[in-house]
């Protein structure tokens, strides 16, 4: 593996205009894809052979001139205070007001509130449905601006007006504030590790192209594939975390290699041999960790997972050709502001900078703060991050809706006009479906399952049953008491299931219970059953593979354990935030309530993945000292001082770019935003720089321990680069400066 790196980087470096002009071509390709493919749109969630994703099924079969409808609207109407909507002046304010709608360009229909019975029981609160002929992503700016103008007409009138339905919402862009400032404080992190603007830059630009043509390959593919906004946004946010870090990674590896007094190009290469075969293998467990989000079975988590992973992928690529082929272009300036003033006069060469006999930096003091004090850093970060773990005792799932919404949203004001005026309920409705191929007598059928879902503890009501065309399948909506997000409303779920089973036993009629409630309580035990087996593939196949990378077998089961200690603290932070609404004001949560269903899986294989590739970059520098002859207890030092700075500086970058998109106004990326940020504090500074050297420490010689069947096995990657010194040429370094060894430290 390093020698091949080794090659790459070096010829990377030597055809740097030919790999510029090919990345560039991409670029170009990526950009024109984008901006002839079609805008995207959001899909609903669905979860493949569940008892709700059926019903949606059986429905779309039965009565396909529901599909044929496009988006729906609600115009929420309230009478000023002490009046009816009833009341002649305001009946004739609603009217006129749908009237204007009525007719109107991609307007399919309009109710009439007083004739369909919406109009709540105490007369102060009306709603009519809009439906258009065309989706949502396709409504013109000329529709919803009539829209907002037939509101604004009512308002006028005296009327309370608020809009319900997703035909407002925008798809969300990258590019706002937050975003902006996440980016600044990674570029200031960058020139305070590297202590170079061009190096800083270099890193940034890579990321930045790599990202830009992953982000133009999901806007292009977003029709056919049927990718959304969030999935396109969580590609750009994995490609600009860990597209910035492997770019540090192996620019930090080729300022070493040059400050030893290497030549450019060996440099180069050596950087890419050693330092790449870290991103390779570090990029791999997230690519692994992300496309396993497809054994779930959910179609969305699964996009996610794959763009993702082809994000992660690019990176790995740009990082690995364009940032050796950047060097040669920038030459010394990437270099730090002391290794250029030791460089000798008119030379290209730079001296090799002696270590310092001054005092130690922070991550040597650190790791020997650590050596000298194993058990007490092991108790105290494991039982600190327990305590922060306490709150995801209490996670609830959800699927997020208009009360979700700030309250600055027409749709949140309008949801709780419509809770106000017909229940907390009327917003989540149950739908019952009865297929009744096998029944006889479909008017007795419907009846008896009409009367008991009606006789359901929990049920406000139950509308008439609604039959298609071939009169075999009859659909009622039944609306509960309770929130749609409330345990209640859950338990009634389960209490309809309960009950309506001895109907299917005497009728011979198929019933199936779905909507928004029903649906997030058949995801939510879809994934929990999926969770103990996308663990052991995702888990077994990174411990594997990180067992090739340091030959040892308890150094991939210390890491995976690592893992479920950030893990469970991120969801601690989570529940705190989003449930609790511990420090909300300050990530711009209005309103708190459960964590969307498919956050606890996605944030696990995410983390899993950020989580390895510390463990790879720090522990790879333990693993190459050992090698070289270093005791354990010097090897950990080792990796310290030349991995520690840039490990926190990559983690400080990656929590930047995450912190970044919690300003977006949608919950799921705002979820995700705070999750990751958390998780990869906790698992850079106080896993992967407290926990593990602590458990190193406690193992001693064990941790490089492997069986002698498993080292026979197991493919030798040399990730340490042992034999690039066979690849070495004559004039690739100065004699008084050959890249040496680590050096064994006896303290």
């Amino acid at each position: 593996m390093a020698t091949f790196l080794y090659r790459i980087g070096r010829w990377a470096f030597r055809r740097r205009r030919l790999v510029i002009g090919l990345w560039l071509g991409v670029l170009v390709l990526a950009g024109v894809a984008a901006a002839m493919a079609p805008a995207g749109q959001d899909e609903d969630l669905s979860m493949p052979g569940t008892e709700s994703q059926k019903a949606f099924d059986l429905l779309d079969e039965r009565f396909p001139q529901s599909n044929s409808q496009g988006a729906e609207a609600r115009l929420v109407f309230q009478a000023p205070d002490g009046q009816r909507v009833t009341a002649m002046e305001n009946k004739a304010a609603v009217e006129n007001t749908l009237g204007s709608l009525d007719g109107g360009d991609q307007v399919a229909s309009v109710t009439d509130p007083y004739e369909t019975g919406a109009v709540s029981k105490d007369g102060t609160i009306a709603y009519s449905t809009i439906t258009f002929t065309v989706d949502a992503v396709d409504l013109t700016g000329s529709t919803k601006s009539a829209l907002e103008d037939a509101a604004g007409q009512a308002r006028d009138a005296g009327l309370t007006v608020e809009i319900g339905g997703s035909v407002l919402d925008s798809e969300e862009a990258p590019g706002g504030t937050t975003e902006i400032i996440g980016v600044v404080v990674a570029a200031v992190v960058l020139v305070l590790a590297l202590g170079s603007l061009v190096a800083a830059g270099l890193s940034l630009l890579t990321a930045f192209w790599g990202v830009a043509i992953g982000f133009g390959l999901v806007s292009g593919l977003a029709v056919p594939l049927g990718l959304t906004s969030t999935v396109a946004i969580l590609a750009l946010m994995l490609g600009l975390a860990v597209g910035i870090d492997y770019a540090l990674f192996i620019t930090s590896r080729f300022r070493d290699e040059r400050a030893q007094g290497s030549e450019p190009e060996e440099a180069a290469g050596r950087a890419v041999g050693t330092a790449g075969s870290a991103v390779v293998f570090a990029g791999a467990t997230v690519f692994i960790a992300l496309v396993g989000l497809g054994v779930v079975g959910i179609p969305e988590l699964t996009k996610m997972g794959m763009a993702g992973a082809g994000a992660v992928a690019l990176a790995v690529l740009v990082a690995l050709t364009l940032v050796p082929a950047l060097f040669g272009f920038f030459g010394r300036r990437i270099l730090s502001r002391a290794v250029r003033k030791a460089a000798r006069p008119g030379g290209e060469r730079p001296h090799p900078v002696p270590t310092a006999a001054g005092r130690p930096g922070l991550g040597t003091r650190w790791a020997r703060f650590v050596l000298r004090r194993p058990v007490t850093v092991l108790l105290v970060a494991g039982l600190g991050l327990g305590a922060v773990a306490i709150p995801a005792l209490s996670l609830e799932l959800g699927l997020p809706g208009d009360e979700s919404k700030s309250v600055e949203t027409t749709q949140r004001r309008a949801y709780d006009l419509l809770s106000e005026g017909f229940g907390p309920g009327f917003n989540g409705p149950l739908t019952v479906v009865v297929d009744m191929s096998g029944s006889t007598d479909t008017r007795a059928t419907t009846d008896r399952v009409a009367g008991t879902v009606r006789e359901v503890d929990g049920v406000a009501s139950v509308g008439d049953p609604v039959l298609n065309r071939n009169k075999d399948t009859a659909v009622l909506t039944a609306v509960p008491r309770t929130a749609p997000n409330s345990g209640e409303t859950k338990d009634l779920v389960y209490a309809i299931r309960g009950a309506i089973s001895g109907v299917e036993a005497d009728t011979g009629a198929v019933i199936l219970v779905t909507g928004t409630t029903a649906l997030n309580i058949d995801i939510s035990e879809a994934m929990s059953d999926a969770l103990l087996p996308y663990l052991s593939v995702v888990i077994g196949l990174a411990v594997l593979l990180l067992m090739v990378v340091f030959r040892s077998v308890l150094v991939p089961v210390k890491a995976a354990l690592g893992f479920l200690l950030s893990v469970g603290a991120a969801f601690g932070v989570v529940v705190a935030v989003f449930q609790w609404g511990w420090a909300a004001d300050l990530v711009g949560i209005e309103q708190t309530g459960p964590v969307m269903s498919l956050m606890p899986i996605l944030i696990i294989g995410i983390v899993f993945g950020l989580a390895m590739d510390y463990e790879v970059f720090l522990v790879s520098r333990m693993r190459e000292a050992y090698v070289h002859g270093a005791s354990p207890g010097e090897a950990i030092v080792s990796g310290f001082r030349h991995s520690g700075r840039v490990v926190a500086a990559a983690a400080i970058i990656m929590i930047s770019v995450f912190t970044g998109f919690i300003g977006m106004n949608n919950p799921t990326i705002q979820t995700m935003g705070v999750g990751l940020a958390s998780a990869v504090a906790f698992d850079a500074f106080v896993v992967r720089m407290a926990i593990a050297p602590a458990v190193l420490a406690l193992l001693g010689r064990r941790a490089w321990w492997l069986p002698r069947i498993l080292n026979r096995v197991l493919p030798n990657a040399d990730i340490e680069g042992e034999a690039l010194s066979r690849h070495v040429p004559a004039s690739a370094t100065r004699p008084d400066a050959a890249v040496p060894r680590l050096p064994v430290h006896r303290h």
